[in-house]
């Protein structure tokens, strides 16, 4: 099966994070119960997780945004493509993802290797709001500080990297347009993505996909 996670930057790992060491630290700090995971980008089309059940999740005080830097699965060192993350500041509309208790230790582990293989993402456990009440889920965000951060980038700069970065699994362009197109399937509209894939039909960038 693809994988198409957002933590494939291809920088050296953390000096001081151990991906080990944080997933005990995030297996030892685990809510009681079933396992919860908050997906607002490929783990919403793409999860990879065995699960039982899927929600309309929504977080606080955290925004999805395309500013992480993707140098294998979306791009390559010289041409490093995008990727979403989760950032501090503003909310967030995904799923989530209940993993049976039985399997949840096992299934973290695998969720770890793909999304935490260089401990690039800070884990943690938010409280994320769902039609049957707020459950305490499982979210990778991300640092400013972090190398895999982008910053700002323009509308040109934006433009560049979707026509022209390409990775193992395609360009930047695919996963904005698969995550736009998972996102309306559960009744979410994103208004940056929305902007984002104006952007690229204003210059026919689906035209070239």
């Amino acid at each position: 099966m693809m994988r198409d996670a957002e933590n494939d930057h291809g920088l050296p790992q953390f000096p001081g994070r151990e991906p080990q060491e944080m997933l005990e630290t995030t297996l030892a700090s685990r809510p009681p119960g079933d396992l919860w995971v908050f997906g607002y980008g490929s783990l919403i089309w793409n999860p990879e997780v065995r699960h039982n059940e899927v929600r309309p999740a929504r977080v606080w005080g955290w925004r999805r945004t395309l500013r992480m830097w993707s140098r294998i699965n979306r791009g390559t060192d010289e041409q490093p493509g995008l990727v979403f993350a989760l950032m501090a500041g503003g909310s967030c509309s995904g799923i989530a993802l209940r993993v049976p208790q039985e399997h949840a230790e096992r299934e973290l582990h695998q969720l770890w290797k793909r999304e935490m293989p260089r401990a690039v993402y800070d884990p943690r456990w938010l409280p994320t709001r769902t039609p049957q009440g707020v459950v305490q889920a499982l979210a990778f965000t991300l640092a400013p500080s972090s190398p895999s951060y982008t910053g700002a980038l323009d509308d040109a700069q934006l433009l560049s990297i979707l026509r022209t970065c390409r990775g193992r699994y395609g360009t930047t362009y695919d996963y904005v347009a698969r995550t736009a197109r998972a996102l309306r399937d559960i009744g979410i509209r994103d208004a940056e993505i929305e902007r984002i894939m104006r952007l690229a039909e204003q210059h026919r960038l689906d035209c070239e996909a």
